[in-house]
C-alpha cells in the first residue's frame, strides 16, 4: 500500500495519472489570417463561415483586404456590420491593406488634396471596423527619387490622419522595394523618409527573402520599426526551409513586433483548408513563437 501511494504521487509528479499520460492544454497564441489567403473561398455570403472554420484552428484575428473605396463597404458590409460578423466568427478585426496610388498627375503637380480626401473617408470606415492598423500592401516601383519622395511625405500624411483617428499606419513591401532607384534601395529610402512616429513598416518576410534581403538584418538597422511582420513562405509557413523563422522571431523584439500575419498565396494542396491547417501549426507549436506580441 505503501509503496503504490508513493509510485502515484511520483506519476503525478511526472504529469502522468494511472490511467496515462496527462494530456496537454492546446497551444493559443495571437495568429492573424490575412483574408486574402481564402480568396478563392471567400465571398461576401459566406466569409463568416470560413472565419469559423479559422478560428477553430487557431487563428485568432483577420486582415482584411476587400476594402470597396467607391462605397464604404468590406466584403460587402457596412463597416459595423463586418466586425460585427467577424467578431460573431470568434475573431477579432485587426488590419486591412487597403491602397489610393498616385497619378502621374498627381507625383508631378504634389497635389495630394484627391487622394487625401479619399483617405479621410477610408479611415473613418476603417475606424468604424474597429482597425487597430491600416496598411497600405504596395506603391510600385518608381522612376527617381523625386517620385519616391513624394510617396514618402504621402505615407507620412495619411499615417498623420490615421494617427488622428486613433489607427496606426504601415506599409507592406514586395520583393521590388530592395531594388535600387537612382542609387538608393528604395525600402531604406523608404524607413530613412517616413517617420517613425507616423508610418510602421509591416515587413513581408518572404519577399524580402526573394529580394535578398536579411530580415534580421533590417531589424538591426531599422530596430523599432517593424510593429507588424507578413509571415509567409514559397507555399505553406514552414515548409521550404528558407525562410529562417526562429531567427526572426527570435528578434521581434528589436524588430518592434506586435503583432503578425499569416499569409498564404500558393498552396500544396487541391483542398487548400490544409494549407491553413498546416501553417497554424507549425506556428502554434514553434517554441520561438510566443502567445502574444502586443503590450
Amino acid at each position: 500500500m505503501k509503496v503504490s501511494f508513493i509510485l502515484l504521487s511520483l506519476l503525478a509528479v511526472a504529469g502522468v495519472t494511472a490511467c496515462g499520460p496527462k494530456e496537454q492544454a492546446p497551444v493559443k497564441k495571437d495568429m492573424c489570417i490575412q483574408m486574402y489567403s481564402a480568396r478563392s473561398l471567400i465571398t461576401p455570403e459566406n466569409y463568416p463561415d470560413i472565419l469559423k472554420e479559422m478560428a477553430a484552428m487557431g487563428y485568432t484575428a483577420v486582415e482584411a483586404a476587400n476594402y470597396n473605396g467607391n462605397e464604404g463597404l468590406l466584403y460587402g458590409d457596412a463597416p459595423e456590420t463586418f466586425k460585427e460578423k467577424v467578431e460573431g466568427a470568434g475573431m477579432k478585426v485587426l488590419s486591412s491593406h487597403v491602397s489610393r496610388g498616385l497619378s502621374r498627375e498627381e507625383l508631378d503637380n504634389h497635389d495630394l488634396t484627391a487622394a487625401l480626401a479619399w483617405w479621410d473617408k477610408c479611415i473613418d470606415v476603417h475606424k468604424r471596423a474597429g482597425m487597430k492598423y491600416i496598411v497600405t500592401p504596395a506603391i510600385g516601383g518608381q522612376r527617381d527619387l523625386k517620385d519616391l519622395q513624394v510617396y514618402c511625405d504621402y505615407l507620412n500624411e495619411v499615417g498623420r490622419r490615421c494617427q488622428a483617428a486613433g489607427i496606426q499606419y504601415g506599409y507592406h513591401n514586395h520583393a521590388y522595394e530592395f531594388e535600387k532607384v537612382e542609387g538608393e534601395v528604395m525600402y531604406d529610402y523608404m524607413l530613412q523618409h517616413t517617420d517613425p512616429a507616423l508610418v510602421f513598416f509591416q515587413m513581408d518576410v518572404y519577399w524580402a527573402i526573394i529580394g535578398k534581403a536579411s530580415p534580421v538584418d533590417y531589424f538591426k538597422r531599422y530596430p523599432g520599426r517593424f510593429t507588424m511582420l507578413h509571415i509567409k513562405d514559397e507555399w505553406e509557413v514552414g515548409q521550404s526551409g528558407m525562410v529562417g523563422f526562429d531567427a526572426i522571431f527570435k528578434n521581434a523584439e528589436l524588430a518592434g513586433l506586435k503583432d503578425f500575419v499569416v499569409e498564404i498565396e500558393r498552396y500544396s494542396y487541391e483542398d487548400i483548408r490544409k494549407s491553413f491547417q498546416e501553417s497554424a501549426d507549425y506556428l502554434l507549436n514553434a517554441p520561438f513563437v510566443k502567445a502574444t506580441y502586443a503590450e
